[in-house]
């Protein structure tokens, strides 16, 4: 367990950094309107990210193995057809502690040199609703919208899909240890079952762990309250105090996993592909998991908004997503791509957590926000930042 000095508060580097870059969503907060960051910057005519000829740099920001970076990858053949030369950055960690980051830029109309990037379904909407996003034409990416399947097309943060196009979707749930940890299969184990204390990790990332928390203790995370919130994170609260929980991540809890730090952590779907570690796998929690989408944005002051419309459309063709889904192996956003894996690969055509059907999904529940008005979505918040920040 991390260490702790309750009388000198101290915490480590990553906190701190990550505790400054939620204050700042907070501050927001504060300023405006019922969204939980709405409001707090000065008013935007609304931009649409301009289409033509894609030539020059494109500057790309996404999350650690989320794509094949290597020689023969999807970065490499884009460059290959295009002619654009792609700087392609994994770094992304936490939606929170990224937002942070670039918020100072974005409040200017600066992109942070970014063309794309790519964030959860609702910080994708809190940025857009900051007037942080230009909007995109369908007309732009024919490719895109021909090709993105139906479920996706009018999610409630983005009904019409005026700025996000949607990278690859995923679910929640538990990495486990196959050898060190064979019957955990519950969120319930990972937090009462001491064979297990200062194994366990969960994220730093609000809307995945309480949820699964909420679902363990036999309450729909859609329909819950407040307090239902609240309790789950004293619930949390009580595993930490214990010595259960070992700490809160981001995705570096990937590492933790594959140096056998941990033996389980709260986590996503397709980085069981990611962690070098032949016992590690993905497991369903037995109370259901979370569903949501990574989307591909485009800043206000993104210098190459053709180059980044050049490249959403290329990674819908159902050839290239097959070689992003054979990699990443979380949920593909793009029609007829099992298609072309049951000619390449039989077995991951077959793969529930590239194409999970509903009987697979059927206990599972959409990626919630926190309930209730603003006051009531900051207070959930700074309960879940002292959580994970102490």
């Amino acid at each position: 367990m991390r260490a702790r000095d309750p009388k000198l508060g101290r915490r480590p580097l990553w906190a701190i950094a990550w505790l400054l870059a939620l204050t700042a969503v907070l501050a927001l907060a504060a300023c405006g309107g019922d969204d939980e960051v709405g409001g707090g910057g000065e008013e935007r005519e609304t931009q649409v990210a301009e289409s033509g000829p894609a030539r020059g740099n494109l500057t790309i920001s996404n999350w650690p193995g989320y794509i094949d970076k290597g020689p023969n990858g999807t970065v490499a053949e884009f460059q290959d057809e295009t002619g654009v030369n792609v700087d392609y950055n994994e770094d992304i960690n936490d939606n929170v502690d990224f937002f942070g980051r670039l918020r100072p830029q974005l409040e200017q109309g600066q992109s942070g040199g970014r063309d794309i990037f790519i964030v959860t379904d609702w910080m994708a909407k809190q940025m857009h609703d900051l007037g942080y996003l230009q909007e995109i034409d369908h007309d732009d990416l024919g490719t895109v919208f021909d090709n993105m399947l139906p479920s996706l097309r009018e999610p409630s943060f983005d009904p019409e899909r005026k700025f996000s196009v949607p990278w690859q979707s995923g679910m929640t749930g538990i990495m486990v240890n196959t050898r060190l940890a064979p019957d955990l299969r519950s969120v319930n184990d990972m937090l009462d079952d001491d064979r297990y204390s200062g194994r366990i990790t969960m994220l730093t990332e609000l809307r995945d762990t309480v949820p699964l928390v909420l679902k363990a203790d036999g309450i729909d995370p859609e329909d819950a309250s407040k307090e239902d919130w609240l309790n789950a994170i004293d619930r949390l609260q009580q595993a930490v105090d214990s010595g259960q929980i070992r700490d809160f991540t981001g995705n570096e809890y990937t590492q933790d996993m594959a140096n056998e730090n941990v033996v389980a952590a709260i986590g996503w779907s397709g980085d069981a592909a990611l962690i070098d570690n032949e016992d590690v796998e993905w497991r369903m929690p037995a109370e259901g998991c979370t569903l949501w989408s990574d989307n591909m944005v485009i800043p206000v002051g993104a210098s190459n908004t053709a180059a980044a419309l050049e490249w959403m459309n290329f990674v819908y063709q159902p050839r290239v997503q097959a070689d992003i889904a054979q990699f990443v192996e979380y949920v593909t956003p793009v029609q007829g791509v099992a298609d072309v894996l049951r000619q390449r690969n039989p077995e991951l055509a077959e793969n529930d957590l590239i194409f999970p059907d509903e009987e697979f999904t059927d206990e599972c529940s959409t990626q919630p926000d926190p309930p209730g008005d603003a006051e009531d979505r900051q207070e959930v918040t700074e309960a879940f930042q002292d959580l994970v920040t102490q």
